[in-house]
């Protein structure tokens, strides 16, 4: 094992992205309410369509063709369409007709654009540990395994079920990655991301469409389920569906997310993970509501659980003005925030310093690390080495793009070797423990009941707040061994 080092990565400020629960911008002060950020247009010719009943009419795309435009996806069960190359005048004349509710420009989702990491070395002396993940390579370093107290759940044998799948929506997934690889049901997976399908093509032909060039669906990926021969997931044996939805660059539209939610409601998944937090305007845009309502109540009814991350904007979700909390903003999701250890010795229970919150927004809180804001980030002896946050492990996705060279090339990171880890803070990373335990008790207790799912995981969180008031931690921290009776 090499030694460990630090790695910090600041990407510029994208253009109106919503805040995404990836790993936080690090000089975040201490818990002062933030001002949301909101989604964007993703272009001007494309648009998201909803029509009246859950039905599409039989000439819808003929009726886009007679106005300029494609039809790119449709989903009957839902009755939502995307369609693109309509003028902002066509788009008007379609939602004039009688089978459209409604018709709204498609927007652009972005995880947040200031993302730490930290670089962990390698990990290329590991064997697999799939039946006690406590004998990974790099378990030590798992405080929030520990914290949530999984290895309390494993020693009693449950360690998830190949018959229970949890879908990933985002950046893709290193699918062959030592503590991924067999885990992932290729066949149900499926990309939304047409940038990166043509990266696929071009530069990796032999990898699958959901290669991940970003990483962080990677990390996500790992929390939920592993064959723990680096690190742990929260389970080891459940199996998982890449659903790509996000970009190289960590965006998407709109339309992408709402497709791949119907895709997993679609193709077996009992529980889908949505690391994507953020908002949007009420004013012009409330109806993106409705789109998202429509959505979640299809995957519902399919008996598909949505568990989704609060976000890092450190923004009070109840009372935030001028905006909608999206995601956590439908009843049935299960909404996530973060707490982690800001220091080696410190609480891990503390509640972290960029979370989004909001008493009746959140529903629990999982491990997503932290770190000590207020004081400057000081540096603490972590089982990695001397650092300055509580990390939450994966390994690194192999096709992770670090840029491109002149002439459009993708440049790979060191990453490329297979074998290097790397640490990720943020809600992002408190979410898929989640999804993981609901995956547990979805193996004990059956499928198609999201409703009782979420909560079981409510009532047997760990109450760290003030029952009912608290804006924090929601009914508490999960606790994945109470969960399961144990």
């Amino acid at each position: 094992m090499t030694r460990s080092t630090r790695i910090l990565w600041a990407f510029p400020l994208a253009a109106a992205a919503v805040l995404a629960a990836c790993a936080p911008d690090t000089t975040a002060p201490g818990r002062t309410a933030a001002a949301p950020q909101f989604a964007m247009a993703a272009g001007t010719d494309s648009y998201i369509v909803a029509f009246k009943g859950n039905g599409v009419p039989a000439d819808f795309a003929a009726q886009v063709a007679a106005l300029g435009g494609t039809v790119t996806s449709l989903h009957t069960g839902a009755g939502l369409a995307a369609v693109s190359g309509l003028s902002n005048a066509a788009a008007a004349q379609l939602a004039a007709a009688k089978d459209v509710s409604e018709v709204q420009p498609d927007a652009l989702i972005s995880l947040d654009v200031r993302l730490a990491a930290a670089d962990g070395g390698t990990a290329d002396d590991a064997v697999a540990s799939q039946s006690n993940p406590t004998t990974a390579a790099r378990y030590s370093w798992q405080w929030n395994m520990r914290l949530i107290r999984a290895d309390r759940a494993w020693a009693a044998g449950k360690l998830g079920s190949a018959g229970v799948t949890v879908a990933i929506l985002d950046t893709g997934i290193d699918y062959d990655d030592p503590d991924l690889n067999g885990l992932v049901d290729l066949s149900r997976s499926a990309s939304f991301i047409a940038s990166d399908d043509s990266l696929t093509a071009t530069y990796f032909p032999t990898r699958n469409l959901i290669s991940d060039y970003h990483g962080h669906g990677t990390n996500v990926a790992s929390q939920v389920s592993s064959k723990a021969v680096a690190l742990a997931g929260v389970t080891s044996k459940t199996t998982l569906i890449g659903v790509k939805v996000l970009s190289a660059q960590g965006s998407g539209p709109l339309s992408a997310i709402l497709n791949g939610v119907l895709w997993a409601a679609d193709h077996g998944a009992d529980v889908a993970n949505m690391s994507l937090g953020g908002g949007f305007v009420k004013a012009g845009n409330g109806r993106y509501v409705g789109l998202i309502n429509r959505t979640f109540t299809y995957a519902a009814r399919q008996g598909m659980l949505v568990v989704v991350a609060a976000g890092n904007g450190l923004t009070d979700l109840d009372h935030d003005g001028n905006a909608l909390p999206t995601y956590c903003g439908v009843p049935t999701v299960v909404c996530v925030s973060a707490v982690g250890p800001a220091t080696a010795t410190g609480n891990p229970d503390a509640f972290a310093y960029y979370s989004n919150f909001g008493r009746s927004a959140i529903s629990v809180a999982g491990p997503g690390g932290n770190a000590d804001a207020a004081n400057g980030f000081p540096v603490s002896a972590w089982p990695w080495g001397n650092d300055i946050a509580s990390w939450v492990w994966s390994y690194c996705s192999k096709t992770r793009i670090a840029g491109f060279t002149s002439s459009g090339v993708p440049v790979l990171t060191v990453c490329v070797a297979g074998n290097r880890l790397t640490g990720y803070i943020g809600t992002s990373q408190a979410t898929p423990h989640v999804a993981g335990l609901a995956a547990l008790v979805i193996a004990e207790t059956g499928r198609g009941n999201p409703s009782q799912v979420k909560a079981r995981i409510q009532q047997s969180a760990d109450d760290l707040g003030q029952p009912g008031t608290d804006p924090f931690y929601g009914r508490g921290r999960i606790n994945v061994a109470r969960a399961l009776g144990l």
